[in-house]
């Protein structure tokens, strides 16, 4: 990517040559001199000169000048010379005089003449015709006569096309080995679907006929042959094609080679290729634009990108309308936009769509965008579906947010995948809510990943019995490896979990670390575990901190062990009091000791 736009690098790898004036000028003097040389051989009568001084002039256009010369030399035989008159009648609009004089030197051998033979019989329908001199001149070697077979006899569903598009392939016709390659491709795609071997092969020699079209300046070869290169991650090579085939006018080669800069760093250069190819029409590459000036609170230029991309038939540029509106807490015009790009397909535009009605209280009319999204392929919205019909609280509603929960998952949804794995669990089916839960876990679901660990908890054999901070040596099992992921993506439960296996095997530092952040994000267990540790360590006033917060969030053990304390200290009424909170928070066991603790504290109040 470093060479990327840099002209004078790209001018020494001798693919843009500028010719100099001189060269140019020198080129014209030898080319006059050679027509001199070839005009006073024709005119001492050498039928040769007649017919290349005929094809000279031809090419630059003087018909006037090149038709008695060649007429001269078709009269002498030279076939050459009548391929080239036939052209010259051909410009003119006599296509029948022309077929005349090509069949003429086509019955002397002409490849060349063969070749426009067949065209002209295609052109009027012809087609036995057309073949059969298209034929000749294939046989005979030539490359244009090897393309015009085959493409005459693909348009007829002839097997035989393939071979003939091969053979102009091979003999340098940059549009066959084009052609070539894409049928190449779609081979190696469906052989890929069936699961064959010869897919990667196939691929593999499509590769080599791109890279042979576009060597020779083809400007879709090339930006093939650069897709190719950037999906193998051979991102510097991709981007030289690219540029060739960009710079050749190619909009989708501009817009892709945008991409790349992007994606290399390059925002300002991407913008450039962005915008060459936004000008010539490309839908994606204005869409690009807008996200790139949305980004940059440029909202009102982002409008118009969006605006240039629907209207070059890019129906992404009627979504990014609505999401723009969307952000911009224009509610009525985001509707419109995500409407607009549903009706036309837009799978993720429904699903928005659908979200922007749930939202404002319309669950009856996201209902069928949410369908229509989810048939089309939207992941989300068929998790969203899941969402609309479990909160619905039926049984019914339950069944069918499962069957799209699973979807979802089977596409790769985490969440959903969490979702199949929690009613798996709910039904009794271990195995299968194992299964999904390891995938969302796997997929970065903290919930996933604590329950995963709950499940595999539940196994293993009870601990032997002992004393808080005596050292058990045990190595971390997998359900102690998911708790601490899901603790370390700030899961409450899992932090306090984990601190409990961390104080199972002696370790109070780390317990203390775990407890302590669970209890700082509102866990009131890791408030009361904390407060346990740092009471057995010796702590008791600090404990006494951690276990009000407990107390002031509902946990009645915390509430009990602060009556137990302040009753220690002789402050009965302060004791009674957080005794009264136990017996009304519980558990029932707490509840008991807490209200005979507060009888025993009033009694003593009463003495």
């Amino acid at each position: 990517m470093d060479v990327m736009g840099d002209k004078a690098t790209l001018y020494e790898t001798g693919r843009f040559v500028q010719p100099s004036d001189r060269d140019g000028a020198v080129e014209g003097a030898e080319e006059a001199a050679e027509e001199v040389r070839r005009r006073l051989a024709a005119e001492a009568g050498d039928v040769e000169a007649m017919s290349v001084l005929g094809a000279m002039l031809l090419r630059r256009g003087d018909l006037d000048g090149a038709e008695p010369q060649l007429r001269a030399a078709t009269a002498a035989g030279d076939r050459a010379a009548a391929n080239n008159l036939g052209v010259l009648l051909h410009q003119r609009g006599y296509a029948d005089e022309a077929a005349g004089w090509w069949r003429i030197a086509a019955v002397a051998g002409s490849a060349a003449a063969a070749h426009a033979l067949g065209r002209h019989h295609r052109e009027r329908g012809d087609e036995p015709a057309a073949q059969y001199w298209l034929q000749q001149s294939a046989e005979q070697g030539h490359a244009l006569g090897a393309y015009a077979l085959a493409d005459l006899l693909e348009h007829r569903g002839d097997a035989a096309a393939d071979q003939w598009m091969r053979a102009a392939a091979e003999r340098g016709h940059r549009e066959a080995a084009y052609r070539l390659a894409r049928a190449l491709d779609r081979q190696a795609s469906s052989a890929g679907d069936d699961g064959a071997d010869n897919g990667v092969s196939q691929a593999a020699e499509a590769e080599q006929w791109y890279r042979q079209a576009a060597a020779r300046g083809h400007q879709r070869a090339a930006l093939h042959l650069g897709a190719i290169l950037e999906k193998r991650g051979e991102l510097k090579e991709a981007g030289r094609w690219y540029l060739t085939s960009a710079k050749d006018g190619d909009a989708r080669a501009a817009c892709a080679l945008g991409f790349l800069l992007r994606d290399a760093g390059d925002t300002e250069s991407a913008a450039v290729w962005w915008l060459r190819a936004a000008q010539d029409g490309d839908g994606n590459a204005a869409n690009a634009l807008g996200a790139l000036h949305a980004e940059r609170g440029e909202t009102q230029t982002a409008e118009r990108w969006y605006r240039a991309a629907m209207d070059a038939g890019d129906v992404n540029g009627a979504y990014n309308l609505g999401l723009l509106c969307a952000e911009q807490g224009r509610t009525a015009q985001a509707e419109q936009w995500y409407r607009r790009a549903a009706y036309a397909g837009h799978r993720e535009a429904a699903n928005a769509l659908a979200i922007l009605l749930l939202q404002v209280g319309d669950a009856t009319g996201a209902e069928p965008w949410f369908s229509k999204a989810a048939e089309a392929g939207s992941v989300d919205a068929a998790f969203n579906l899941g969402i609309l019909f479990a909160g619905r609280g039926t049984a019914e509603g339950d069944v069918v947010a499962l069957r799209w929960y699973e979807r979802a998952a089977a596409a790769g949804h985490t969440e959903a995948a969490l979702q199949v794995g929690i009613a798996r669990l709910r039904d009794g089916d271990e195995p299968e809510a194992e299964r999904h839960l390891r995938c969302a876990a796997g997929g970065g679901s903290a919930e996933a990943a604590y329950r995963l660990a709950t499940v595999l908890d539940a196994r293993r054999p009870p601990a032997p019995a002992h004393e808080l901070g005596e050292s058990v040596h045990q190595s971390k099992t997998e359900c102690e490896e998911w708790y601490e992921r899901a603790a370390s993506q700030g899961h409450r439960r899992a932090q306090v979990r984990v601190g409990m296996l961390a104080a199972a095997r002696g370790d109070v530092v780390e317990a203390a670390r775990w407890y302590r952040e669970a209890a700082e994000a509102g866990s009131r267990n890791g408030a009361f575990n904390l407060g346990l540790l740092l009471a057995r360590e010796g702590s008791e006033p600090e404990a006494a901190v951690w276990w009000t917060r407990a107390a002031d969030a509902g946990h009645g053990r915390a509430a009990l062990r602060l009556a137990l304390v302040y009753a220690r200290r002789g402050e009965l009424a302060e004791g009674q009091r957080w005794a009264d909170r136990a017996v009304s928070l519980g558990p029932g066991e707490v509840s008991e000791r807490a209200a005979r603790l507060r009888d025993a504290l009033r009694e003593e109040l009463s003495a």
